[in-house]
């Protein structure tokens, strides 16, 4: 695929999307296109800084792993999602680890580069900003989901944020590509007791459960449970 491909997929996402067109073109002509296979490590903690990234097609995982060998789930990155940024601020190595999950199409733009492009035009720093501000503020929305809220709502809201891309995209998919092994590590939840919310949401006729699927039958009726 060329990049005006690419470029529409990323039109979809509501950053690049309101982007100024002149920081939309200057990020692209810097871009390339980069390729994972399932499992491949992007990067990983304490990693130097990189640059910048777009998902183009399937997805990443960032977490991070103990000591004692535990996995923690922060997110799964999808299309047309970027990430990436927070070293562009402080020029600090990488906080979490980044592998592909699944076949993983990315756009990178490298850090030389992209500051470079800041140095040139300094008002472009504000998008960057934005970039940042949007994934924080859902950040204390999720603290204070697990002190406040019972498994179940975390789990509907969860289910919502992810089917709308976290806010990035217009239109809500009705299907998930998410193993509840991966949901509940999000959630802070064991398999067992993520299985189980599940199942009764799927007894309820809210969800359908496949294999590594999750089908959103009526998402006012999740939306109802995300708030209590």
């Amino acid at each position: 695929m060329d990049m005006q491909v690419w470029r529409s997929r990323l039109d979809t996402g509501q950053w690049f999307s309101h982007l100024p067109v002149l920081l939309q073109n200057s990020l692209l002509a810097a871009a390339r296109v980069r390729r994972l296979p399932s499992r491949q490590l992007l990067f990983e903690r304490g990693d130097p800084p990189c640059g910048l990234y777009a998902v183009l097609e399937g997805s990443v995982r960032i977490g991070a792993v103990s000591e004692q060998g535990k996995e923690a789930l922060l997110s799964l990155v999808e299309a047309p999602h970027w990430f990436g940024e927070i070293c562009l601020f402080d020029g600090q190595p990488r906080t979490h680890d980044a592998y592909a999950f699944g076949q993983c199409t990315l756009l990178h733009i490298p850090q030389i580069t992209l500051l470079a492009l800041l140095d040139e035009h300094p008002v472009y720093w504000r998008q960057l900003a934005l970039l940042m501000s949007h994934k924080l503020r859902l950040t204390f929305i999720s603290l204070e989901q697990l002190s406040l809220m019972p498994a179940s709502a975390r789990l509907a809201h969860r289910l919502l944020m992810i089917a709308e891309g976290y806010g990035e995209v217009a239109a809500p998919r009705r299907v998930l590509q998410l193993p509840q092994e991966q949901l509940a590590s999000m959630l802070s939840l064991s398999r067992q007791t993520t299985n189980q919310l599940l199942k009764d949401l799927q007894g309820q006729g809210i969800l359908n459960l496949k294999y590594g699927e999750i089908e959103i039958l009526d998402a006012e009726r999740l939306r109802a449970l995300a708030v209590i």
